[in-house]
């Protein structure tokens, strides 16, 4: 299979050209004079995909008075008419699903599966969102006072900013802008540093669509760029809301400039996710969920799994299959539908690989599989790393961290109660999963003094959220919620309404103020 995907095909195929403009204003591209040159290599075998040239202030104003422009006309347009452009966007995800989850897979390193996956994200995406558009409710409440009628509804926000990782390249920026979008928004996005060429493929092709229905240009903009960017979004009052995707420490800085302008943000940082394994669990539902929690995407989502809470009565057992299975996992070219586990990003995040195992065998833990760097032929780019299984303990400062790699630590307990304090006694709260067959076992898991994260799953893993439902953490996760269920009220203002129909004008709680 990786024979077949040749990365000039499809950089040519998605109109990538070989040294991309950091700027699109949904409907063209801008000139950066005098911008940072910026080579994107392929983790996958360290070649040159491209080019990007990073955006300055100049570039970012002149994408910020479009906007602001294409938000004004934008919020005029009935919402259903708004979800139908969604519907033509997704169509053309899904015309060019096959090339963009390639290119996800080469300038990210995860598994052409997983690439392809992430595309069908934007699509699914795209389809709630045009449901949606003919869904954005208001309710109605019965007025205290006679001849009166209350009501509340929506309205759009003006212009958001989106700053996304380079883990989901494109599906991140898609569950805000598509919801944004049919909320009547304008977006303006800032993609990772390190995935620039698929954010400019997606932008290519949602160009197209804006052109053949004459839209406003600026409704869907790009700013490739460095922090500067995010930094500009985060403190610009125009900016209504910031969604901001990465790490904890990203987001506490955005976080604290645009409350400093008392602007909304929406953030999506770490996670430290655990899955609780029962004296009554499945093992091998367990097994299946531990293994791709831990290495998909090589233990880079904001869902990995990086605890395993293991019953006393069954811990050896697991533990023995564990690293069976482990051995059976296949490293390389994540092109190749062969191999299980591709590259991390970066030399850096080999580092930071490297580093956190170290730490661990400090504070008294051991690696019981893999923690090596593999170099050679099929690991070319030096970004390859084994699948690292380890024994620790809850409080040991490593496992209290979040690290961007395919590190799993096992745990051990005695009672469910202690199983749920141990997985909650971290900073982070996104997602988290129990496995058993005891009811009562996955009710109290689910009950308020039960698991303390934004998700909770019984019988399935950490990772692979679906988009119906509403996704976020608490904690130092965030907070924030985005994609399904109701999600689409950050993006909206909500207004209550009076009328008056009657020919008096009653006071509410009784006041009386007669002239």
């Amino acid at each position: 299979m990786a024979s077949k995907i040749k990365p000039e095909q499809i950089l040519k195929t998605l109109q990538v050209p070989a040294v991309a403009e950091s700027v699109c204003t949904g409907t063209g591209w801008i000139t950066a004079v005098g911008s940072v040159h910026r080579d994107i290599v392929s983790p996958v075998d360290g070649k040159k995909l491209g080019e990007v040239v990073f955006a300055t202030e100049t570039e970012y104003e002149a994408v910020m008075k479009r906007a602001t422009q294409a938000a004004a006309a934008w919020k005029d347009v009935p919402a259903p008419r708004r979800g139908e452009i969604v519907r033509l966007i997704g169509n053309a995800f899904r015309e060019n699903k096959d090339a963009l989850g390639a290119l996800v897979s080469m300038e990210m390193g995860k598994s052409l599966q997983e690439g392809l996956g992430e595309v069908q994200e934007m699509i699914d995406i795209c389809d709630f969102a045009t449901g949606l558009s003919r869904q954005l409710y208001g309710l109605t409440m019965h007025s205290e006072r006679p001849g009166h009628r209350m009501y509340e509804q929506w309205h759009p926000l003006g212009v958001v900013g989106v700053i996304s990782a380079f883990n989901f390249p494109v599906a991140v920026w898609s569950w805000n802008a598509m919801i944004a979008a049919v909320c009547g928004n304008a977006t303006i996005w800032k993609p990772s540093e390190k995935t620039p060429l698929s954010a400019v493929a997606v932008m290519q092709l949602v160009a197209r669509v804006m052109k053949e229905n004459s839209l406003p240009e600026g409704l869907f903009t790009l700013v490739n760029g460095d922090y500067r960017i995010g930094q500009a979004l985060a403190a610009d009052p125009r900016v209504a809301m910031v969604s901001a995707t990465g790490s904890t420490r990203m987001g506490k800085a955005v976080s604290e400039t645009v409350a400093r302008r008392l602007g909304k943000s929406l953030l999506e940082l770490g996670g430290n996710n655990a899955i609780i394994i029962t004296r009554n669990a499945d093992l091998d539902l367990a097994l299946r969920a531990v293994i791709f929690g831990a290495v998909g995407t090589a233990g880079q989502r904001c869902t990995s799994t990086r605890r395993v809470i293991i019953h006393e009565s069954v811990y050896e057992t697991f533990k023995e299959r564990l690293l069976k299975a482990y051995g059976q996992l296949r490293i390389g070219s994540p092109l190749d539908e062969n191999n299980h586990i591709g590259p991390l990003i970066d030399r850096q995040a080999v580092e930071n690989y490297v580093r956190a195992l170290i730490h661990l065998k400090k504070e008294g833990g051991n690696v019981i599989y893999g923690g090596n760097v593999l170099e050679g032929k099929g690991y070319e780019g030096g970004c390859y790393v084994e699948p690292a299984v380890c024994e620790a303990m809850n409080h040991y400062q490593i496992v209290q961290e979040e690290t961007f790699a395919p590190i799993l630590y096992l745990l051990k307990f005695n009672e469910l109660s202690e199983a749920i304090a141990m997985q909650n006694d971290v900073k982070q709260g996104l997602s988290s999963a129990i496995f058993t067959t005891d009811l009562r076992e996955a009710e109290l898991y689910l009950s308020a003094g039960g698991s303390d994260c934004g998700i909770a799953n019984v019988n399935i893993g950490t990772s692979g959220a679906e988009i119906g439902g509403a996704f976020g953490g608490e904690k130092e996760t965030g907070g924030g919620r985005e994609s399904g269920s109701d999600s689409w009220k950050a993006y909206m203002r909500r207004q209550t309404n009076t009328i008056n129909y009657s020919t008096s004008l009653p006071l509410a709680q009784g006041i009386r103020f007669d002239i």
